[in-house]
């Protein structure tokens, strides 16, 4: 069962639904006791980091997605997903993030139109680099955003597994063992985003449960 975590922010249902329709077993939970069996997590996010910050810990569902990280489940974050997990963002100054990666979520600064609302391709270092972009060097995909994280310092940095151009490279989309995360929507981005998202099904299913 792959957890999609429910703390009352956003259309957290489409990525549930992208998720059946690649035959996943998608649940929305909203307790960090309903992800503790589940063989993965996603964190979706739509609107501002403090208000998916504040909700996030309302909910005690950052437990949740602590405790699946430190577990080596696989872990997907999308958009304000991805984006908390840094540790903070120019959006909401003085509101943390969950510090899992060290840098922090800035503004798009570029003299192309903000938000960023458009099909962009995503281009990997390597064609192998990344087990949930998979083999291709680059696909297209859909995004919505102002902001955008940037790692900070080596560890964070070896993350970035896919960059596009917008007014410059930007990271928009990350990994370090099972844990994943994406700027982009993949639940929006037709046959490239249920691709990805039957990756992330199959990590899950062949993930050794070890909690």
């Amino acid at each position: 069962m792959i957890a999609v975590l429910d703390y009352g922010i956003g259309n957290l249902r489409s990525a549930e639904k992208a998720l059946l329709r690649v035959g996943a077993d998608a649940r929305l939970v909203d307790s960090p006791e309903g992800a503790i069996d589940a063989s993965g997590v996603v964190l979706p996010g739509v609107g501002a980091f403090g208000a998916c910050a504040r909700a996030l810990r309302f909910s005690g569902l950052d437990e949740a997605v602590r405790l699946c990280i430190a577990d080596g489940r696989p872990f997907l974050g999308i958009c304000v997903g991805l984006q908390l997990l840094f540790e903070g963002s120019e959006e909401d100054p003085g509101v943390p993030g969950l510090a899992i990666l060290e840098g922090s979520v800035r503004a798009l600064r570029t003299s192309e139109r903000v938000p960023q609302m458009q099909w962009n391709l995503v281009r990997q270092p390597s064609p192998t680099s990344s087990r949930l972009l998979g083999d291709a060097a680059s696909r297209w995909y859909y995004f919505v955003h102002s902001y955008v994280p940037v790692p900070e310092g080596v560890e964070a940095l070896s993350t970035v597994v896919g960059t596009c151009d917008y007014g410059g490279e930007i990271a928009v989309a990350f990994e370090r063992g099972n844990m994943f995360g994406t700027q982009f929507h993949p639940e929006k981005s037709a046959t490239a985003g249920l691709e990805l998202l039957a990756r992330f099904a199959s990590i899950c299913r062949e993930s050794p449960s070890e909690h």
